[in-house]
């Protein structure tokens, strides 16, 4: 019966995320590294003029500040969000919104003010999938007992699992549901994509300090970093997924740490199942819980993509605008549920180690992952206004091999270069 009961709570919360489309939003997540801005190694929270500081000085511009206890471990102002992710990554979030130019404008007014903060003390942020030089051992946690957990948690999982917390960036975009089968359609889909979208963003130039000469880092690291809470969720391509099933995949999963009092308390290996009480629990703890699986796709009372490195402008934005082409457009959902409705989990776990060594050139259910790529960006563009289509050009450019997004920041590692030489 405790079970039943744990699955009802977690059915009625993720029902009571629906959203008449009138009222869909899209929410993003960018995240950044803060760096020398001559040796491009780590800024991190201990530094002197680091990132303390820096969170400082975005007090003294009218941000207010987010501490635990004596630290300060972000900053909000209006319906922006500044956190940071267990390396120092700089993670900068906006209220989710319809409209994606006033995403780009709030983001655009971010980098601004960050940049001439950062100028100031010789640093530049970054949007990169992986730390561009210092290596993983020489990065500190920050001052969160939570993080302390993870990382020993995480000590005897996969070989990538400490890269994953303290050296990867990524951008992550959350999308809404109408219906729990707009949910279970969706939420395929975004599986079913989740190995095209993982090529066109892969953005490493740089692996532990070396050149990375393979094509796409991001895969590599959450192939090895704990299968229990990464990768597809399990029974995601199947036709009887539903908010209850996402709730049993939920359950088997080990929390780390959970949340009581707004203490962070060590739970070992237990799972959620074995953790979650339904007579005393708090829509706080509930919501912790559902962040502590970390698959490609996530849910949260909505639909999290997160798949993709961190990329620059205009990269990032051209992501988000293909995102909201494909998804909130009704007749381009079922478009894709059709096309991927024969997909399994292991068709999208194999294209995904293919694609480590051959990128967009690998191939996917008998498609390269190129030809892929142009069949969604052409089937996005009908998803969206013409002045939010603008927004795809760089998609495009990548996907007909114009523009690399490595190359974007070839600049950055020449610099690297010729700072280590």
């Amino acid at each position: 019966m405790k079970k039943d009961k744990q699955l009802d709570i977690i059915e009625e919360f993720l029902r009571n995320g629906e959203k008449d489309r009138e009222k869909y939003r899209i929410g993003v997540e960018f995240e950044h590294f803060i760096v020398d801005s001559k040796t491009f190694e780590t800024i991190t929270y201990y530094h002197e003029n680091g990132i303390v500081d820096t969170l400082e000085q975005l007090v003294e511009n009218g941000w207010t500040g987010d501490y635990e206890g004596e630290h300060i471990l972000g900053a909000h102002k209006e319906d922006k969000v500044i956190t940071l992710e267990p390396g120092s990554q700089f993670e900068f979030s906006i209220n989710a919104k319809r409209d994606i130019r006033e995403l780009d404008k709030e983001y655009r007014e971010f980098l601004a003010e960050i940049e001439e903060i950062l100028e100031e003390k010789g640093q530049m942020i970054v949007s990169l999938g992986y730390h561009p030089v210092t290596k993983i051992e020489e990065i500190k946690l920050l001052p969160k007992k939570r993080y302390d957990y993870m990382f020993n948690y995480f000590k005897d999982k996969g070989s990538y699992a400490h890269n994953m917390m303290k050296g990867s960036g990524a951008l992550q975009v959350s999308l809404d549901y109408e219906s729990e089968e707009d949910y279970r359609k969706k939420f395929k889909v975004a599986n079913g994509i989740s190995p095209i979208i993982s090529a066109i963003t892969s953005n490493i130039i740089c692996f532990e300090g070396e050149k990375f000469e393979k094509k796409n880092l991001r895969n590599l690291i959450w192939l090895n970093m704990d299968d229990g809470r990464s990768g597809v969720v399990k029974g995601a391509m199947d036709e009887d997924f539903s908010y209850r099933k996402y709730g049993e995949y939920l359950l088997d999963v080990e929390p780390i740490f959970t949340m009581k009092d707004g203490e962070a308390i060590n739970t070992g290996n237990k799972t959620i199942g074995e953790l979650f009480d339904t007579e005393d629990y708090t829509l706080e703890e509930l919501e912790h819980l559902m962040t502590m699986v970390f698959p490609d796709v996530r849910t949260k009372g909505f639909i999290e993509i997160r798949m993709m490195d961190s990329l620059p402008c205009p990269v990032n934005f051209g992501m988000i605008a293909l995102l909201k082409g494909l998804f909130y457009n009704e007749e381009n959902v079922e478009k894709l549920y059709n096309i991927f409705e024969e997909f399994t989990e292991e068709d999208i776990y194999k294209a995904k180690k293919d694609i480590i060594d051959k990128g967009i050139e690998a191939e996917y259910k008998g498609k390269k992952v190129k030809e892929w790529s142009k069949i969604i960006l052409e089937i996005a563009k009908d998803g969206l206004i013409d002045e939010e289509c603008k927004y795809l050009k760089s998609i495009k450019e990548i996907i007909e091999g114009e523009l690399e997004v490595k190359s974007m920041n070839k600049e950055l590692f020449e610099k690297i270069r010729e700072s280590k030489s």
